[in-house]
């Protein structure tokens, strides 16, 4: 969840904590409740940390400035062990000054390490499972000699997931970082090196990058970058170009980074979708690196994913099932291992994360596999983790997506478990190659529809204003509008802080039904009268069901859908779409109401409350 930025020079110059500021304010969307910096110079180490926001650790270094500097290493924290005080806030500092540490992640072993360090002597300041690698690394550097090697010893005797970065008073011309599961990759500079927990931290000076894999050490000079393992072999980590420049995680004008990424849907649709067909016009995933005859055995698919992401997997299950006749599941990553899943070699997994860092989703990835299962990563960041312990990777490409509540990122993904439900669909023959084109066709002409509906944000917003003391929301949907009514509730629990619940329209005469009373508001997700009329008339039914009660029905409904209007109090038109692809543009009116109240309410849209970006913790 936190964010980490490590930055190495060629000479004492302000730049060090420039860097580390300039990369925190990036990272501010991974979620946050303090912040740190420490710079490294011949003269030693000196810090400064501050729980609150960013301006507050700001604020203090204006009033004490640090010191020129050659290094520096900063960190934007999501409090687990101890709470959010400037005293618990990361950089942590060794009894004797001599190493500063940041750190991601758990260290399981903490207490165990913490008595055994106490009973030496040790004095400690904090709650933090953290303060204990740094007082390991000064007695390790003294034994060891070397601050890399030091690492190393440290890194080996550590429980958990964990990404450190770390100074040391007798070389301030280097920074070493170790990685165990949690992110980290590297900045490739000219004449100075960076690590950064994504490249969104050093992105403003270099689109260079390298990967690092698990249980991996790196040390980085002006000049130089050494990776190794944990037990000193070395290694030679893959590098790669970032596609996307600095300009595209600032806020465009927008006055919110989720203002904004709602804007980019038209895009992030688009691009993820270039490039997938071949002359002969079949469709093609150039990244599935996945036998074509491993893919027709498969007799079983299970999506795993969270939040957002899990409601992407609901719509790909509805889509993968009628395309491709598979059996299609769809788990909380967090719950799968824990399930005793059914899962062999004839099992494909789908793994679905904005980051490919999610940690819960991490480790289904892994259990997965010891059962023998292929796994497919669908995610947004080249060179995740997610990525590389998957089978193969299939690359949104949505940019970057800075708030916290996932917007463009969802889309996306819904449009590439698409491209590869079809891809199997061409593959294993459950489809004809014109049926294929014809919904690749489909698909094509969605940016357009997207942008149809963001361009009629306005009545969306005005109603989410004058509702902004509104205490409950409900949401109805059925087939695909379901996992629409899920993420148009979470969308609004994440932002505004009110109760929201989406439920399949079918369950409200089973028990939801007894939470309507006057003036309950109610948005329902109306599936097209052109398609699964069926569906469309017990809708129609929910929602006279809903009103006779006292509800405010609020409709997300087809243009051209008259038997709707007189059953509605609001309606927000979308354009025709086939029934499958539908939850394209029916989110995105949710996406904006809530976005829109949120804001009427004068809350911080980008950064919700207890939440972080990246949950890359269990």
């Amino acid at each position: 969840m936190c964010g980490i930025i490590g930055y190495v020079g060629r000479e004492d110059s302000p730049r060090p904590l420039a860097v580390a500021i300039e990369a925190l304010t990036r990272l501010q969307y991974r979620g946050y409740d303090s912040a740190g910096v420490v710079v490294a110079n011949a003269a030693g180490l000196a810090f400064a940390k501050k729980a609150g926001k960013l301006e507050v650790l700001e604020a203090e270094l204006e009033a004490h400035p640090l010191p020129l500097a050659t290094a520096a290493i900063g960190h934007t924290r999501w409090a687990t062990h101890g709470g959010p005080t400037d005293v618990n806030a990361h950089p942590h500092l060794s009894e004797d000054g001599s190493v500063a540490v940041v750190h991601n992640g758990i260290i399981e072993n903490h207490e165990v390490l913490r008595l055994e360090l106490a009973e030496a002597g040790v004095q400690f300041r904090s709650q933090t499972d953290t303060e204990v690698a740094a007082h390991l690394l000064a007695r390790a550097l003294v034994e060891e000699g070397n601050l890399p090697d030091a690492m190393r010893a440290v890194a080996r005797r550590l429980e958990g997931a964990f990404t450190l970065l770390a100074v040391a008073r007798e070389n301030p011309r280097l920074v070493v970082g170790a990685r165990r599961t949690s992110p980290l990759v590297v900045g490739l500079g000219d004449g100075e090196n960076f690590l950064g927990s994504d490249v969104a931290a050093f992105i403003a000076s270099t689109n260079r990058a390298l990967e690092l894999g698990q249980d991996q050490v790196v040390t980085i000079t002006p000049e130089t970058v050494v990776v190794t393992d944990f037990f000193g072999q070395p290694v030679t980590p893959r590098q790669y170009t970032v596609d996307w420049d600095a300009s595209a995680a600032v806020k465009g004008g927008y006055p919110t980074f989720m203002d904004k990424e709602i804007h980019d849907q038209p895009d992030a649709v688009r691009d993820t979708l270039l490039g997938r067909l071949t002359p002969a016009g079949l469709l093609t995933l150039d990244e599935l690196h996945v036998s074509e005859a491993l893919l027709r055995s498969v007799d079983k698919i299970v999506v795993i994913a969270c939040g957002t992401a899990s409601y992407a997997g609901t719509v790909a299950k509805y889509a993968i099932e009628h395309w491709c006749r598979i059996p299609t599941e769809v788990a909380l990553a967090h719950e799968f291992r824990y399930s005793d899943p059914v899962v062999n070699e004839k099992t494909l997994v789908v793994a679905v994360s904005q980051s490919g860092e999610t940690m819960d989703t991490i480790m289904a990835i892994r259990h997965a596999r010891e059962q023998g299962a292929k796994v497919v990563a669908v995610v947004n960041t080249m060179g995740s983790t997610i990525a590389r312990e998957s089978d193969a990777a299939l690359y949104t490409h949505a940019g970057p997506e800075v708030a916290v509540a996932s917007t463009k990122a969802f889309l996306a993904q819904i449009t590439a478990t698409y491209l590869l439900g079809l891809y199997l669909a061409q593959l294993r023959g459950t489809m004809f190659p014109d049926e294929v084109r014809a919904v690749l066709d489909e698909l094509t002409a969605m940016p357009a529809k997207v942008q149809q509906v963001i361009d009629g944000e306005d009545s969306i917003r005005e109603l989410a204003t004058s509702m902004k003391d509104v205490e409950s929301v409900l949401y109805l949907g059925r087939h695909v509008g379901f996992p629409v009514a899920m993420e148009g509730a979470l969308k609004l629990k994440e932002l505004a802080y009110i109760h929201a619940e989406g439920f399949a329209a079918g369950e409200l005469k089973h028990g939801p039904i007894a939470l309507i009373d006057e003036g309950q508001a109610v948005f329902v997700i109306v599936p097209s009268p052109r398609s699964r009329s069926v569906l469309h008339d017990k809708i129609l039914s929910n929602i006279q069901e809903v009103r006779a009660r006292g509800a405010r029905t609020l409709v997300v409904a087809e243009e051209g859908d008259t038997a709707v209007a007189e059953y509605a109090e609001r309606v927000f038109w979308v354009p025709p779409t086939p029934t499958l692809l539908a939850p394209l543009v029916a989110v995105v009116p949710l996406q904006i109401f809530a976005c829109a109240l949120a804001t009427a309410k004068g809350l911080d849209v980008d950064q919700p409350r207890n939440l972080a970006k990246s949950v890359t913790v269990e």
